[in-house]
């Protein structure tokens, strides 16, 4: 059995077929996105906001789908070029069905793992520990909502022992309510709560009310791993049926860290405490959140049975980081690409980190902070503060930024001022023209900001012409 055979998909999304496919048959993948659809492809008809997937099928079949998943309504009133899969009611949610239907067949112990900032980089390194014993499967990127979830879900196979997946896209109360009860964790951890998403969620207190909802949701042999830390997950504690491990760096923690010491790039070191045992450790990875994400992983690793000595070697494995990336950039410059996503907390680690590179020249590309909110002006200004601290070059890029900028240009104490330049989101071409031409040897270039930015493209462009260079000298 497979979750991506005819027979499968058909039992459980519940679906009837329109149009000829051999009972046998297995697709490749579920796509969503008609473009990226290959040969022996389900392509998915998802109706978003802005986006009927349905009106797509045609160009899913030109790049070879085998099938389509689609409303009823759709069905009958449209010729398809595609075999078709029908439902009754939204494709998003014969999806779900289907992943529910998958999760209920394996013997697989999932780790849920959610919070404001940090998942996807918590997951990274839960993995990495876990998979020192465990055969472990851990989401793609940050497939961590109402589609990327089940996505997720159906990769994994049989033989998985443990899955790790992020669970986000809290933008709603229900949100991970609805995620837990497709996914059926058995251990949840919630590593933090911050302004992120504020401008859905209103306030903080209703953020940390979306992510208690993993804890409500794990069973009574579950168990909840919760950052004792943050005061808003603390009382977390009081929601759980099952079994509670807690990390962090607070006296009474069962992981803790103590004697934590920055190294600057070369990562941190610490001493692990659990129980009244303690333990050197260290790990290459760098940033302010480092500490956090990898105690949760060893308290993940912990509650499923697994010793120290066994954990603490995977903090070696530095691909266990996916932010704060070094690579080279123009005129013999280094770039810090951590363009995955932005949000206070993560905007002054990333600042740490350049302040720590030892750079001739510390370039700060920041851009916006999206959906924070009423919250967004004030929090603009603290990070433009402290990079003002931090760069001696500013450089926004996107209209809320500009609050960043218009704070780093505050008279301060001391009377340094960073060279302050802004763009806007269209203006992406200007703004890697400038960098192209101004960077030069012993210049450290920090650029982070919001998904929607597409920050990783202006990284992309500056990595493809510090190769050129290369290339050019090696000639």
């Amino acid at each position: 059995m497979h979750p991506l055979d005819l027979r499968s998909v058909l039992a459980g999304t519940g679906g009837r077929l329109r149009g000829d496919l051999p009972p046998d048959a297995r697709f490749r993948t579920i796509e969503r996105d008609a473009r990226a659809v290959q040969p022996g492809d389900l392509f998915i008809a998802i109706k978003g906001e802005r986006f009927d997937g349905h009106l797509f099928i045609s160009a899913a079949a030109a790049n070879g789908a085998a099938a389509a998943l689609v409303n009823r309504r759709w069905a009958d009133v449209t010729e398809s070029p595609l075999p078709l899969i029908v439902v009754e009611d939204d494709p998003i949610l014969a999806l779900q069905r289907l992943a529910g239907w998958w999760r209920n067949r394996l013997p697989t112990t999932v780790v849920g793992i959610t919070g404001s900032v940090g998942k996807t980089s918590a997951k990274e390194v839960t993995a990495a520990i876990l998979g020192r014993r465990f055969r472990v499967y851990k989401s793609p990127g940050n497939l961590n909502n109402e589609i990327g979830l089940p996505l997720s879900l159906l990769e994994i196979a049989p033989d998985v022992e443990v899955a790790v997946l992020e669970m986000g896209g809290a933008y709603a109360f229900g949100d991970l309510t609805l995620l837990a009860g497709i996914a059926q964790p058995g251990l949840g951890a919630v590593l933090n709560i911050h302004p992120v998403h504020l401008e859905r969620m209103g306030s903080l207190a209703a953020i940390a009310e979306t992510k208690a909802e993993l804890v409500d949701a794990l069973p009574a042999d579950g168990v909840a791993v919760l950052n004792v830390d943050d005061p808003l997950v603390r009382p977390m504690r009081d929601r759980c049926r099952g079994r509670i491990v807690t990390f962090g760096l607070e006296a009474g923690a069962d992981v803790r860290a103590t004697d934590a010491e920055d190294l600057g790039l070369g990562g941190i070191r610490f001493t692990l405490e659990i129980g009244d045992r303690r333990w050197p450790a260290a790990t290459p990875m760098v940033g302010e959140h480092v500490p956090a994400m990898v105690l949760a992983g060893l308290a993940v690793g912990y509650a499923l049975g697994m010793e120290p000595e066994e954990m603490l070697p995977a903090l070696a494995d530095r691909a266990a980081q996916i932010r704060l990336r070094f690579v080279p950039g123009p005129g013999g410059s280094q770039l810090i690409d951590d363009t995955y996503n932005a949000s206070p907390p993560s905007m002054f680690s990333s600042l740490g980190v350049l302040a720590a590179a030892g750079a001739a020249r510390a370039i700060a590309v920041l851009g916006d902070m999206r959906e924070m909110g009423a919250a967004s002006a004030d929090a603009h200004q603290r990070v433009g503060r402290r990079a003002a601290e931090t760069a001696d070059w500013i450089i926004t890029f996107g209209a809320e930024a500009r609050g960043i900028a218009a704070a780093a240009m505050e008279p301060t104490v001391d009377g340094k001022r960073p060279r302050v330049t802004s763009f806007g989101a269209d203006d992406r071409d200007e703004l890697i023209a400038l960098l192209r031409r101004e960077l030069g040897p012993g210049d450290v270039a920090l650029l982070k900001g919001s998904r929607g930015l597409r920050m990783e493209d202006i990284v992309a462009a500056l990595g493809e012409a510090a190769a050129g260079e290369g290339e050019t000298a090696a000639r």
